[in-house]
């Protein structure tokens, strides 16, 4: 994500806690915090998409995505 988003989203974190937010920026955060997530759980899904396991015995075993 865009270093200029996240500081819009912390811009906005800070307004909500000292004054309020009007209509459209309320729309704004949750639109930004959404996509922040996203981001986010792509970057764990990958992340772990890359990891193995490996056993006593020296065998390595990717982890598998629970369903």
């Amino acid at each position: 994500m865009e270093k200029r988003k996240i500081e819009r989203i912390n811009e906005l974190a800070r307004k909500k806690r000292e004054e309020g937010l009007l209509p459209h920026e309320l729309e704004e955060q949750a639109a930004l915090r959404q996509e922040y997530v996203a981001e986010f759980r792509q970057s764990v899904a990958s992340a772990l998409e890359n990891t193995y396991i490996q056993r006593p015995d020296g065998t390595k075993e990717r982890i598998k995505k629970k369903k």
